[in-house]
């Protein structure tokens, strides 16, 4: 498992400016892992997960790969019950879009 841990950029993500930042730096680690490997996506110790920054950092990485592959090679770690929320939200609704 390779750990991605947000904490190390903040405790407050509210912005798309800084969720396309962090994207960038989690797509290179999702598409060079080996076999059956993981990106935990580690938020413990964050406080605040606003939905624009979830649908920039997270959400967008389905434009990437299809959501059974983003599934397959990530996972979560020490999301509070809003900051969960609002990845869950903004997985839906981008899913949603690319969808229809």
């Amino acid at each position: 498992m390779v750990e991605f841990k947000f904490i190390d950029y903040g405790t407050d993500f509210g912005t798309r400016d800084m969720g396309k930042k962090l994207r960038e730096k989690l797509l290179p680690l999702i598409n060079n892992l080996n076999g059956n490997e993981k990106v935990v996506l580690d938020f413990t110790g964050v406080n605040v997960v606003s939905n624009s920054f979830a649908d920039e950092c997270i959400a967008k990485l389905l434009l990437e790969m299809p959501l059974s592959e983003l599934k397959r090679r990530t996972t979560f770690r020490g999301l509070n019950p809003l900051a969960e929320r609002s990845v869950l939200v903004a997985l839906q609704r981008r899913y949603k879009v690319l969808s229809t």
